[in-house]
């Protein structure tokens, strides 16, 4: 009874550890690449590995020798209440800012659904984020919002629970649930691709996820911007 809460407590504060680091590759990252066109919005999932150069925005951006912008936070949430801190990126409508954007790459989502309601009686929480019909909720408003400024958006889903002593085993049915509302999200609207990641990782195969069988590894980091790459450079023939 005791280990899903002492696990939450570990990943909080891995991820505080893991933040300052991760936030400063990312800092550098940007400073570097004001010319982008492509700009990334998301959680850790986008993050992770920045701090070896090896998040997916980075590795998307050696894929497609461009830069890629990220504003990704460690910790952020669709549905998020606190005013400044949402403002700061803990928010991810906020990290996204109107700009000369030909591509919106974005994830989200996760941490509601785990942190936000334990992956556990989560319908109410998930019809906020999005309807089960795609139409409503914060998702499918922040892309509204995004596709008025004429970027493309690629919006990828989660990688699944690799089966060997993860603590988001629990996680499938909600993960199953949220990729077919996105989804939906996507089929009705032009210039908006869902990328789902369910299938990515072989059940027993812990290569694609980091030690805390949650993020990605480098591995799966990779993994992840080649599809993302791959999917631009079908629906955009200058790259």
């Amino acid at each position: 009874m005791l280990r899903t809460p002492f696990a939450l407590v570990a990943f909080v504060l891995s991820l505080l550890v893991a933040a300052p680091a991760m936030a400063q590759g990312e800092v550098v990252q940007q400073r570097q690449k004001d010319d982008a066109k492509i700009l990334a919005i998301g959680d850790s999932l986008m993050s992770w590995n920045g701090l070896g150069g090896r998040s997916i925005p980075q590795v998307l951006s050696q894929i497609l020798k461009e830069p890629v912008r990220s504003h990704a936070n460690v910790g952020a949430f669709m549905i998020y209440a606190l005013p400044i801190s949402g403002a700061m990126g803990k928010r991810i409508s906020a990290q996204f800012r109107p700009g000369d954007w030909d591509w919106v790459v974005m994830t989200g989502g996760g941490n509601d659904l785990w942190l936000g309601c334990g992956c556990r009686k989560c319908e109410g929480r998930m019809n906020r984020m999005v309807s089960a019909d795609g139409r409503k909720g914060a998702v499918p408003d922040l892309v509204r919002r995004i596709r008025k400024t004429g970027a493309r958006v690629v919006f990828f889903g989660y990688l699944r629970s690799p089966g060997s002593g993860s603590t988001i085993e629990h996680c499938k049915n909600e993960g199953d649930a949220y990729d077919a509302r996105l989804a939906a999200m996507a089929s009705q609207m032009d210039g908006v691709w869902f990328l789902s990641n369910a299938d990515l990782v072989p059940s027993g195969d812990t290569s694609f996820h980091s030690s805390d069988r949650i993020h990605p590894s480098r591995k799966g980091s990779i993994a992840i911007a080649q599809r993302v790459a791959a999917l631009i450079r079908r629906h955009d023939p200058t790259r």
